[in-house]
């Protein structure tokens, strides 16, 4: 059980560097729709387009990937919606009985669904090297790529929570997602 726990804080660790640089993404991303804004205004006053459609389209590719390669740190950090009619209510045991059933029959079979799915996407769309149909755009290839590494990020760290949860219910650990419930 320790070698899986060593595991699972290697994935803790790896979607936890992931996430916190995508976070910069946000900053990057509010500034170039600021900077989209005024040359948009400026462009009208000044009757020369200072705008591209490559500047908007890599405001909506750091938005895709903030959302995607986000959702592994999410999980992480117990941040994605739940439904919780009685999860908030039950106790630390049954919340991870929770957790692994719904990680098991849930997260893993669609993740794993949407791998495979979206690997053809982009591999299609990689054969063709396929870009954008506005002038000037970015290449799509690149963005459709970052759908099935998501969601291998979020299978990844299922397995790491999965390992922790099962650590919990045999006793090696202590509730894992205690220090994320006292701030509820």
């Amino acid at each position: 059980m320790q070698m899986l726990l060593r595991l699972s804080g290697l994935i803790d660790a790896m979607n936890e560097r992931i996430g916190r640089l995508i976070s910069w993404l946000v900053v990057i991303m509010v500034l170039l729709g600021v900077y989209n804004a005024v040359t948009r205004k400026l462009s009208q006053t000044i009757g020369m387009d200072l705008s591209s459609n490559a500047y908007i389209e890599a405001q909506w590719f750091m938005f895709s990937l903030v959302f995607l390669w986000g959702a592994g740190y999410a999980l992480k950090h117990q941040a994605h919606v739940r439904v919780d009619i009685l999860y908030s209510r039950v106790s630390e045991r049954a919340k991870a009985w929770i957790d692994v059933i719904g990680t098991c029959l849930f997260l893993f079979p669609l993740s794993a669904l949407v791998v495979w799915v979206s690997y053809t996407y982009a591999a299609d769309s990689w054969a063709i090297l396929e870009g954008s149909p506005d002038p000037g755009g970015l290449p799509r290839y690149l963005i459709k790529s970052a759908i099935p590494i998501a969601f291998i990020l979020l299978i990844i760290q299922g397995l790491s929570e999965l390992i922790k949860q099962v650590a919990f219910l045999r006793g090696h650990i202590p509730y894992p997602h205690a220090e994320t419930e006292e701030g509820i």
